[in-house]
């Protein structure tokens, strides 16, 4: 296969003389010419002669991609390759062709002169008198010869550089692409390439908070009260004795030990107390000072007072596990294990996956395993889950061959795509069906420049004066639009372009 190839798309009956006019831009290169989709182009196979002749003259190695039976036909008796798609020709060997240029001896003329008839010729001039060379000859030798060397360097000396600014535009090419996986080939008239689905079977694990809560019965608040004997006389507490805070809404507790409280007020007597039901929890826990409120019919014969705090009050609330919980859980996991897979499927050289494809095409309710139950105890639910996950691959280089046949339609005639400027996107995808077929967009650009024949160029401007290969080059080159060619003439002091071409050179500006 050739390193480099240039690629030229055959329009529906176009002729032989014009794809000769296209070929002689390509001196020395290896080219494809590709027939078109719809439609005859070069069916004869005196066109395939005269595109061979114009190959060999260039130098150019060439190759078809048709379906054409007839071409095909043809191109096998001129000993040219055809190929079915651009991509077998990218693959397979090119053969080199074969052109009839020479004649045998057996081919010769009937009426080629015998040669015992021009002997007698010979004989005659053979036997021709010699003269000798005077000084008069010698000196119009000698004038002829410094004639000849003044002529030669006229020819040989001049020199010129003409710099030509080609017309270069932007083509791009948006493509809506179809890869099937019942697809075998690439359809290049309809835009339909191959695709895979690919399986991988993974197992994720995930864990969120739970949602739900459950309320439990608080926990009273405990402390310590002091009782101080106001009278002489001994005061029975019995357990159940409430107390309670003086200041806002009242807190109320019970004494929960009975004391017999001395007749002495410098003997205080401390009792246990906690919290009644309805101010159980935190609201129980009060400072120090708070308590000083004695609700029995002696209340005036004592005062009350809590030295420390009271604490161990709190309410009780549980984290439970919701439907909403196992749903989010599922749907977060699922995702896990769609991510996973796509950075672990394998991928060939040019393959790229379709994203907006992967799904989960198999999961069992023993693959799918979650820690809690609805309504459990738990601040935290678990799930462990495997599936099978596909997703739809496409090979891009056949989807770039699409776009690339669309884009040399896209070319005007003249013109042909500068190498290594061709840029492919994958676009956005626009349908997935339920056989894995999956419709997407990839748009192609590349930069599309005039093109020239140099040596033509150097023979036709060749000993013309510098306004008369300005009027040429304007007129018969595809020039950017304002762009005046540059001449530049050594000696400098001449006006007009060397006679020789070969002392032209040609060079394009990028």
């Amino acid at each position: 296969m050739p390193n480099e190839i240039e690629f030229v798309q055959i329009e529906a009956n176009e002729d032989a003389v014009s794809v000769r006019d296209r070929l002689s831009f390509l001196r020395g290169k290896s080219v494809l010419l590709i027939w078109p989709e719809e439609g005859t182009a070069l069916t004869r196979k005196l066109d395939l002669v005269l595109i061979q002749r114009e190959a060999m003259r260039r130098a150019i190695r060439l190759a078809l991609v048709t379906h054409d039976p007839i071409v095909i036909q043809h191109a096998k008796e001129l000993d040219i390759s055809t190929f079915e798609t651009i991509g077998a020709s990218q693959k397979g060997r090119w053969k080199r062709g074969r052109g009839k240029v020479f004649t045998t001896r057996f081919q010769k003329p009937k009426d080629d002169p015998d040669p015992e008839a021009l002997m007698e010729v010979a004989s005659r001039v053979r036997g021709a008198p010699s003269f000798q060379i005077g000084g008069v000859w010698r000196l119009l030798i000698a004038g002829l010869v410094i004639g000849l060397l003044v002529g030669v360097a006229y020819l040989v000396v001049p020199s010129a550089v003409v710099i030509l600014d080609l017309a270069e535009e932007t083509v791009i090419v948006e493509t809506l692409i179809t890869a099937s996986p019942q697809a075998i080939n690439t359809d290049v008239g309809n835009a339909i390439i191959p695709a895979r689905v690919r399986m991988i079977e993974i197992e994720e694990v995930g864990t969120l908070p739970t949602s739900g809560t459950q309320s439990a019965p608080p926990i009273p608040a405990t402390g310590v009260i002091t009782f101080i004997n106001l009278t002489d006389q001994t005061i029975e507490i019995p357990a159940g004795t409430v107390v309670s805070t003086s200041a806002g809404n009242p807190i109320r507790f019970i004494t929960t030990l009975d004391i017999s409280l001395a007749g002495d007020p410098t003997q205080p007597a401390a009792v246990p107390i906690e919290a009644l039901t309805e101010f159980a929890g935190d609201i129980g826990n009060v400072d120090v000072g708070l308590i000083d409120r004695v609700e029995a019919e002696w209340r005036d014969s004592v005062t009350v007072i809590n030295l420390t705090p009271t604490t161990g009050g709190a309410n009780r609330d549980f984290n439970t596990v919701t439907s909403d919980d196992r749903e989010i859980l599922l749907l977060t996991v699922r995702q896990q294990l769609q991510s996973r897979a796509l950075s672990e499927i394998l991928l060939g050289e040019s393959e790229i996956m379709i994203l907006e494809s992967v799904r989960i095409s198999e999961e069992r309710p023993d693959w799918t395993n979650f820690s809690h139950e609805e309504g459990a105890l738990t601040d935290t639910l678990t799930l462990r889950m495997r599936a099978i996950v596909q997703v739809v691959v496409v090979d891009q280089q056949r989807g770039e061959e699409i776009v690339f046949a669309q884009m040399g339609q896209r070319v005007p005639r003249g013109r042909s795509i500068v190498p290594g400027t061709i840029e492919y996107t994958t676009g956005g995808v626009t349908t997935v069906d339920l056989d894995d077929q999956v419709t997407f967009t990839m748009t192609g650009t590349a930069q599309v420049s005039g093109q020239i024949n140099a040596p033509v160029i150097q023979e036709r401007i060749a000993g013309l004066s510098r306004e008369e290969a300005l009027e040429y080059l304007l007129g018969t080159v595809d020039l950017a639009a304002g762009a005046i060619p540059t001449i530049e003439i050594s000696p400098q002091w001449s006006d007009r372009l060397p006679y020789l071409p070969i002392r032209i050179t040609i060079r394009v500006t990028e």
